[in-house]
């Protein structure tokens, strides 16, 4: 209703409803970055394009620097594109073998190209370097990569994950995504609830950080 008053009160003002419109998204956006964070960065796409270019400048000007292939490989593997990213892992291979970063890259590229074995091994390798590393992620998209073939699995890569972010309101978002594509309707609800409660409990200089999430959280859980 507020949302429908403020709409007409621009009409009003800019003559044009379309322009109206265009206004209030705009507006919704700003205060829901500000406030909320439900809406994705609209400038992050463009930044991190940049820095592609800049790595990718980088390479051609000195094709050994292994430090820049690991960095665009990350960011390539963001965007999806893993083929691109693991042929530059490949190439930084003899130089990063105890790096637990690099590993856990290395498996999540494995994962984008159907290499599900392949990408196991070198997840638990980077695990196996680092119990933390990349703050557990990488079981979570092992849990997904298995949930069809190997549900077992992918539970236990789930509890895996949860074990490491047990007071992540993000971290529990995300299992309780997985328990619902793998059926576990309760189990996802708990997962959610642990998300809110979780929330309900941080400082409020964090819940700006963490709302966008408790929100996800909450509209999941009540349409389950």
């Amino acid at each position: 209703m507020g949302k429908l008053f403020i709409f007409f009160i621009l009409w009003r003002i800019l003559g044009n409803p379309l322009l109206a419109i265009l206004v209030l998204l705009i507006v919704v956006y700003l205060l829901d970055r500000r406030f909320v964070g439900i809406f994705p960065s609209l400038t992050k796409p463009f930044k991190r394009r940049r820095h592609i270019t800049k790595l990718r400048q980088q390479i051609a000007a000195s094709p050994f620097d292994v430090s820049s292939k690991r960095e665009l490989a990350r960011l390539l593997i963001e965007q999806k594109r893993y083929r691109e990213a693991m042929r530059l892992l490949d190439e930084s291979l003899a130089y990063s073998e105890e790096s637990a970063e690099f590993w856990a890259d290395y498996g999540l590229a494995s994962l984008g190209v159907g290499q599900l074995e392949e990408g196991e091994q070198r997840i638990l390798k980077a695990f196996g370097l680092n119990e933390r590393v990349q703050y557990g992620q990488p079981y979570l998209k092992l849990a997904s990569a298995f949930r069809n073939e190997a549900p077992a699995k992918a539970l236990h890569y789930a509890e895996q994950f949860r074990g490491i972010q047990s007071s992540s309101i993000e971290a529990y978002y995300l299992l309780g995504r997985l328990y619902q594509g793998l059926e576990r309707k309760e189990d996802a609800k708990s997962a959610y609830e642990e998300a809110l409660l979780i929330y309900r409990q941080l400082p409020k200089y964090k819940k700006r950080q963490e709302r966008g999430f408790a929100l996800r959280s909450y509209l999941k859980k009540i349409s389950l």
